[in-house]
């Protein structure tokens, strides 16, 4: 493993599948490849290396309905079959390939044994692979297109080059985000951050479904960070965002917003609300509460409203729901809602224990689109954190 990763330092993602192959060979794991999974996580293409997305005559499984995509949704190891290796039979595996928490996709070897050291290994490997998979990611236009199943527009281009990683584990919490239409996505944004023993959270929607939407919200974005950094409060941060919207577009641009602060040691949640939906905590699968708060105005629109700082004593295992209302607002052929009910009814039954956080996230997203024959008129982001308390050897990917 230590020369696989020596090795890497110079070398291009479309060299990865050799590199990776080659030192697995000679650590008794055959026929190795890596898939990757596309942004909307539906589909695991084969990283072969060759072509403009690094993919050309490579395999691709489905994550729905696939053995690869079980190993994927369930964050596992499963094995496939025994395949003839010549001298010994060998046995056929799928791994999944995260970093912390956040899923790449998943990791095909065969091995000549089958005992509790060979998982390790294969873990072990699949471990790394997701490690380079991230160095060369942030360079490569063929990561690019390799996890892209359909054009992008511009604005989408900003916006998931503004977002953190959809998922994160970490002192206590687990964060996961998604945005839809993953291709067209305008004027919605999330960010996160952690910062000591402080979660900061937001999601953002900006007037319009247009470039000029997706500029708004990474401008938003850009001057909350900016003033998180510098060590502002959420009512100063939010003063901040609007004092640089009204400077870049006057009052003709405005963004609405829930920014959020979770102590990780203690589970004092402080948030604002910016004429944005109120965030859902649910608490044990058992019941949501929608969670209150003096709205001031939409960022960048000068209405000189007084901004209030609400605070909520969460409990281990509470969840909090931050939304726009794409997701809410979805309409099906007959133009009846997705709706907020059904929403959070969504989120208990998914994740009660039989899913993942970030595996109920997708599978929400596609149950709106679905509802929404599959094209959203307007963006959806949701943001979905947990707060586990002390109980930190909990957390789950």
């Amino acid at each position: 493993m230590m020369r696989l990763l020596q090795d890497s330092h110079t070398i291009t993602l479309e060299e990865l599948p050799g590199l990776v192959a080659g030192h697995a060979e000679a650590a008794g794991m055959y026929d190795t490849a890596v898939f990757v999974v596309d942004i909307r996580e539906t589909v695991l293409r084969r990283l072969t290396g060759r072509g403009l997305d690094a993919a050309d005559g490579g395999q691709q499984f489905t994550v729905r309905g696939s053995l690869p995509g079980r190993a994927y949704q369930q964050v596992t190891l499963l094995a496939e079959r025994e395949t003839d290796g010549g001298s010994a039979d060998r046995r056929r595996w799928w791994v999944a390939v995260t970093d912390g928490v956040e899923r790449l996709g998943v990791l095909r070897a065969d091995t000549e044994t089958d005992d509790e050291p060979t998982r390790r290994a294969l873990r072990d490997l699949a471990s790394v692979v997701a490690l380079l998979l991230l160095s060369k990611r942030s360079f490569s236009d063929s990561y690019a297109r390799l996890v892209r199943t359909e054009p992008m527009n511009v604005a989408a281009e900003m916006q998931w080059n503004l977002t953190p990683p959809p998922a994160y584990a970490g002192q206590h919490a687990t964060v996961g985000a998604v945005m839809e239409p993953a291709y067209q996505v305008g004027g919605d944004a999330f960010d996160y951050a952690v910062g000591g023993n402080v979660l900061h959270m937001g999601v953002f929607d900006a007037m319009g479904h247009d470039t000029t939407a997706g500029i708004t919200a990474n401008v938003a974005v850009a001057a909350c960070r900016n003033a998180r950094r510098q060590g502002a409060s959420l009512v100063e941060t939010s003063r901040h965002i609007e004092d640089v919207l009204v400077e870049q577009f006057g009052t003709s641009r405005y963004v609405t917003a829930v920014l959020a602060q979770l102590d990780m040691d203690t589970g004092r949640l402080t948030w604002i609300n910016r004429g944005h939906h109120l965030p859902i905590l649910i608490r044990g699968n058992r019941w949501t509460a929608q969670l209150t708060c003096p709205p001031a105005g939409p960022m960048g629109t000068r209405l000189g409203l007084p901004v209030t700082e609400a605070t909520e004593q969460l409990e281990p295992g509470d969840r909090l729901l931050l939304y726009t209302d794409g997701i809410t607002e979805a309409r099906d052929s007959r133009g009846k809602e997705f709706g907020r009910d059904r929403f959070t009814d969504f989120v208990l039954r998914h994740h009660s224990g039989r899913h993942t956080l970030h595996e109920t996230l997708r599978r929400l997203m596609a149950a709106v689109l679905d509802h929404h024959d599959g094209h959203l008129d307007d963006d959806a982001t949701v943001l979905l954190a947990e707060w586990r308390g002390t109980r930190q050897t909990e957390l789950t990917p």
